[in-house]
């Protein structure tokens, strides 16, 4: 379900009543007093909004990225040491990349957007489009500048376009609330993400970009120690009544949900949040929900996670590309402790590859060997627990804190395959075939048996590729999922601001699968169905070689991101700092550390 291009005209914010009340039913925390008055505030900021040019918008934005930047270090600390990653912990650079470091390229690509509509232009002059297999159009919206070229060497990313629509359309229709800025949006209430450390900020943002509509962010009680860093990262916001940021329990998320004061809700969780939401619980809600009578009388957008697959293509892989990509899906899933949205968790691999054997030895020992770190999120030792129980033979690693499921041929992979555990528990499927048979059947596998539609990955060599040609793309457009990584980790789509993410489109009320709509886009693109990276299957310097071959090329080293990465933290720290400040000469050091990775 595609974002609308114009927000609903209804009553606007300046004319709603004062003081609205949520629904006698719903239950009254004790904050409701403050949470009532944070609403007014934004039910006026709202009128306010829709007064500011784009130029005005655009300099606002400006002041975030500045007030950002001043609390970066203090961000990433803060989120590193509640995640129990301690001062020198290795893995800490995570924090700098999924935190001030995503807010920040996400800032500076919404205010190109907005500079080139303030000059008459669109949001996609200068992007080269081209044809995507079904009728699809699709966008290259990355790399957009040479700076991004070089630091994220041999990636690129495209948004595929819904089937149907045109080159003219897209171009028209980019933009969404700021075609018509002073079309009011409303009051939006964010029920804030509680793994990642920027997704609250960025839903926030693009609540007041893509459809004018001023936000309420509740955080998660996992951020709440965030909350002094999000004060003044979003000061500028909060100042003029843009943003407002609450905290609390389940009882002030359900208070604010029935708010008559909130016209629309967005959420990042998980699915049975977002069915309490809808439906409400218990035998009531299941009523609800036969009947198809929710209890939510307002419009819901959300992101939603899943089961994310892994499709390894089987090729000729030399022992250095399986070491390379046994750790490149480590990374996948004990990325956050596993605790993401978007972690691998599902392997699919040929039973028939010669080499299947020696790549699963090579991705224990990378699975065990990755530096331990605590599982903190709420309720991941009861995860854990379902995990041994469902599978008694899993491979732990010697800590006991992550496993592998090696589903033998012919066995029960239901519930890996349907549960999202939301920590370190990766699946190992196995299908029959090679070449396009292979690849046809784990597309339809992932499709037909793997819950959800957020994201998907698929590891395939440049020779194989090549061989496979047109199929190969045919197979990328069959897959449903509204992010797919091809050598690449979906997470990469995420931290790219041009980009779209959010589940494949066709969620709905009753059956949401990932999510209804989609967030980042700092392109304002309307009619998106999918966003598709590409990386390099080699680093640097054997991607110089590979490059020979028909590969392709990139002076990106093993990437900061990486669990296994030496240098990861001082290099995602060594790029926030130089997204702030620009120096070319701290950036110097900082690729001088990545290439001893």
């Amino acid at each position: 379900m595609s974002p609308t291009a114009k927000p609903a005209t209804k009553t606007s914010a300046a004319e709603a009543p004062r003081s609205p009340r949520p629904a006698a039913a719903a239950a009254v925390p004790a904050s409701a007093p403050s949470l009532d008055a944070a609403i007014d505030a934004l039910r006026t900021g709202a009128s306010t909004w829709t007064h500011l040019t784009l130029d005005q918008r655009g300099r606002l934005l400006e002041r975030v990225r500045a007030a950002t930047g001043a609390v970066a270090e203090e961000w990433a600390d803060v989120a590193s040491t509640s995640k129990g990653l301690e001062p020198g912990h290795p893995l800490r650079g995570e924090e700098w990349l999924s935190g001030p470091y995503a807010v920040l390229v996400a800032l500076d690509a919404y205010r190109s957007t907005l500079a080139k509509l303030a000059k008459g232009a669109g949001p996609l002059d200068g992007v080269t489009t081209a044809s995507a297999p079904g009728g699809r159009l699709r966008a290259r919206t990355f790399p957009l500048d040479p700076l991004d070229g070089l630091l994220l060497s041999g990636y690129t990313g495209e948004v595929w376009f819904e089937p149907g629509v045109t080159d003219a359309e897209a171009r028209r229709r980019a933009g969404l609330g700021q075609l018509h800025p002073a079309t009011p949006g409303g009051v939006g209430l964010v029920l804030g993400a509680g793994n990642v450390a920027s997704i609250p900020v960025l839903d926030v943002l693009y609540e007041l970009l893509a459809f004018n509509r001023v936000a309420l962010l509740k955080l998660n009680p996992t951020q709440d120690a965030l909350l002094p860093v999000f004060e003044r990262a979003l000061a500028p916001l909060i100042e003029p009544g843009f943003v407002r940021i609450v905290t609390g329990g389940g009882d002030v998320g359900a208070y604010l949900t029935r708010h008559d004061g909130i016209d629309h809700v967005h959420i990042t969780g998980a699915k049975p949040t977002f069915d309490a939401i809808v439906w409400g619980t218990g035998p009531a809600g299941a009523r609800r929900r036969r009947e198809n009578r929710p209890q939510l009388a307002k419009p819901i957008t959300a992101e939603l996670g899943g089961v994310s697959p892994i499709i390894v293509v089987p090729g000729r892989w030399s022992d250095t590309d399986l070491r390379f990509h046994a750790e490149h899906i480590t990374t996948m899933r004990l990325q956050n402790s596993g605790h993401n949205c978007i972690a691998g968790q599902v392997v699919i691999l040929s039973a028939d590859w010669p080499q299947r054997e020696a790549f699963l030895d090579a991705l224990r020992t990378a699975y065990d060997g990755a530096p331990t770190r605590p599982t903190w999120y709420p309720r991941s030792d009861e995860k854990l627990a379902a995990a041994a129980s469902d599978y008694p033979s899993a491979h732990w690693a010697p800590d006991g804190t992550r496993a592998i499921v090696e589903i033998a041929a012919g066995g029960d992979a239901s519930a890996i395959e349907t549960t999202e555990y939301f920590a370190p528990v990766l699946g190992v499927v196995q299908l029959a075939g090679n070449g396009q048979v292979f690849l046809d059947a784990a597309v339809a596998h992932a499709n037909d048996e793997l819950a959800g539609t957020l994201g998907a990955n698929v590891l395939i060599d440049p020779a194989t590729e090549a061989a496979l040609g047109g199929g190969f793309e045919r197979a990328i457009a069959d897959l449903r999922y509204g992010a797919i990584a091809v050598n690449s980790w979906t997470a990469f789509g995420f931290l790219t601001p041009t980009l779209t993410w959010g589940g494949f489109p066709g969620g709905t009320l009753r059956d949401v699968e990932s999510g209804i709509g989609v967030v980042h886009n700092a392109m304002l693109l309307d009619g998106v169905e999918r966003s598709v990276t590409r990386g390099p299957f080699r680093p640097f310097p054997r991607s110089a070689g590979a490059a020979v071959r028909g590969g392709r090329f990139s002076a990106l080293p093993k990437p900061p991101w990486f669990v296994t990465s030496r240098t990861g933290a001082v290099v995602s720290e060594g790029l926030t700092r130089f997204r702030i400040d620009g120096s070319r000469a701290k950036l110097a050091v900082t690729l001088a550390r990545a290439f001893r990775a």
